[in-house]
């Protein structure tokens, strides 16, 4: 009885922050299988703190991530959404902890951690916009990274970087994306100042990749943030207005 309980208080929060769909396949990740991926024990407190502003459980619903797929967390950071994949993805499954070789000195250690605790992470070193796994990939997943690649001390062309996400999803494979909002009409000009880019101008860059746009949630949103400061601003960190796109490759 508490079980299924239990499952529908799970269903009843997906639904609040049920994603706005365009030409979508209308999949989810099993929803027993976002349960046991949120519940891991292995997750950091210091991460299981934070679920009420991530909300986990909306984002993999709405990253349809299924058992045995395999999946890139770019820049995966301390690994808050590589340990959620891993769990749903199993066994028959792989998630590839993609690190720039920009940054690899200082986030190695942490990929690397991550690849010990869970036998299906592997980290991938290489350069954002030549980036290549060794199978094709059913998933690629960018958190609050993309507005930090158009910043020049990063060196990535985020035009050959899309290009090459898009050859290393299968057919049918999907991108999805988290980032700052920035104001209307600020395109990429604070992608180094607030650390926010336009949602219009990176859907934008993406869809030139060969994309289609597939939805997006507003699950992490925020009205309230009038996106006029630093994301590490404490008047706003952690609650920022944020954005989450899922974009297609064709076939």
């Amino acid at each position: 009885m508490k079980s299924a309980l239990l499952a529908a208080a799970l269903s009843a929060l997906m639904l609040a922050g049920s994603p706005v769909l365009a030409q979508s396949t209308d999949q989810t990740a099993p929803s027993s299988l976002v349960q046991s991926a949120v519940a891991d024990t292995l997750r950091p407190a210091d991460e299981v703190a934070r679920d009420p502003l991530r909300h986990p459980a909306e984002i993999l619903a709405f990253a349809q991530l299924q058992p045995s797929q395999r999946v890139a967390d770019i820049r995966p950071g301390a690994g808050y959404f590589t340990r959620l994949f891993s769990r749903v993805v199993g066994e028959g499954g792989h998630v590839y902890a993609f690190v720039p070789n920009k940054t690899a000195e200082r986030e190695n250690p942490r990929a690397d951690a991550l690849v010990a605790a869970y036998p299906n992470v592997s980290r991938v070193n290489g350069d954002l916009d030549a980036m290549a796994f060794d199978q094709p990939l059913d998933v690629v997943f960018m958190s609050q990274e993309y507005h930090d690649f158009h910043i020049p001390r990063f060196g990535v062309d985020v035009t050959k970087m899309n290009a090459d996400i898009f050859k290393a999803l299968k057919p049918g494979g999907l991108f999805v994306v988290i980032d700052h909002q920035a104001a209307p009409g600020a395109g990429n000009t604070a992608v180094e100042t607030l650390h926010r880019i336009e949602g219009a101008l990176l859907r934008k860059e993406v869809e030139a990749a060969g994309f289609v746009f597939d939805g997006e949630t507003a699950a992490v949103a925020n009205p309230a943030d009038d996106h006029s400061l630093n994301v590490f601003d404490e008047a706003i960190r952690g609650k920022t207005d944020q954005f989450v796109y899922r974009f297609k490759k064709p076939g």
